[in-house]
């Protein structure tokens, strides 16, 4: 099966299970295949999928019949609001959303930070290319306290919850760090690279962080809050990155000890504080003295 004509098959199913029902418009609209197109595709899905979908006269739409069995899809709810999400962020137009009856939703507001589109370009441009860059960088560092010109290796992004970063090498620390996307005011000058992404111990190492309920939660809420973290048995391994643990901790409000929190806000504990600890405090030393030597020379520009 060809993949456009798969993706419509997907699309028929995805409709049937989550909304109940489609008609030829509905592919005609989203995908602008011709009319006789939609009406091979639906009869397509009834050959592949027979007895999923009825006709009804009444609506003059194709409904998932009583027996309908999934085919195409591996369906996650996750996948389902993350469509939801984008739409109610603005990021998505609703028309680029699969779901057809969107549900009013709205998000906890973050505000959205600024990041010129000309510098992620760039950035992205050096790290296909495993290239560096300068960038015009504005830190909070008192030493420097103006934006200053600096190069930076950049191999990978990360995403705290509120803001993206680049994971750099930098030349003037000699050590990885994170960069602010939009703190990057400007990008110039790529260059041969110094220290590539696999030198960067910190982004290829992983921490497990084992998670429970609180001990204070009754034994129903403490089961609720298993079944809302997908846990097992009482706990759920949370793999990550070295470089990330710091950024993970504060959103699952672990920094501290979070068994002196009041279980009625904090939800969640780690039951390996004593690791998680040791292991954040490995990762902030190995920060603060940089994980590889190598030399900071630019390496020229290209």
């Amino acid at each position: 099966m060809r993949w456009g004509i798969e993706q419509r098959i997907e699309f028929i199913e995805f409709r049937l299970f989550w909304e109940g029902s489609i008609n030829r418009a509905d592919l005609i609209d989203f995908f602008g295949v011709s009319v006789p197109q939609a009406s091979k595709d639906l009869a397509l899905y009834q050959e592949r999928a027979p007895g999923n979908m009825e006709y009804d006269n009444r609506s003059k739409r194709y409904v998932a019949a009583d027996k309908f069995v999934l085919r195409f899809l591996n369906p996650d709810p996750y996948v389902y609001l993350a469509q939801l999400r984008s739409v109610a962020e603005g990021t998505a137009a609703p028309h680029e959303s699969w779901i057809a009856r969107l549900p009013e939703a709205d998000v906890a507001l973050t505000p959205k930070r600024g990041i010129d589109i000309e510098v992620l370009r760039r950035v992205l441009d050096a790290v296909r290319g495993g290239n560096s860059v300068e960038v015009l960088y504005q830190s909070m560092n008192r030493q420097r306290p103006d934006p200053i010109w600096r190069r930076i290796t950049p191999h990978a992004f990360g995403y705290d919850g509120f803001r993206w970063h680049a994971r750099s090498y930098c030349h003037l620390e000699h050590k990885f760090k994170d960069f602010l996307l939009p703190r990057i005011l400007d990008v110039r000058s790529k260059g041969k690279p110094v220290a590539t992404g696999e030198s960067d111990w910190l982004w290829n190492n992983y921490f497990d962080i084992i998670i429970g309920p609180h001990p204070d939660l009754t034994e129903s809420q403490q089961a609720v809050v298993e079944k809302d973290y997908g846990m097992s048995n009482g706990n759920a391994v949370l793999p990550v990155r070295y470089a990330m643990l710091f950024y993970v901790l504060k959103r699952l409000g672990l920094l501290g000890d979070a068994e002196k929190e009041d279980a009625r806000r904090q939800h969640i504990v780690a039951l390996n504080k004593d690791d998680v600890q040791n292991a954040l405090n490995k990762a902030n030393n190995l920060q603060d003295i940089g994980e590889v030597k190598v030399s900071s020379g630019s390496g020229g520009d290209l």
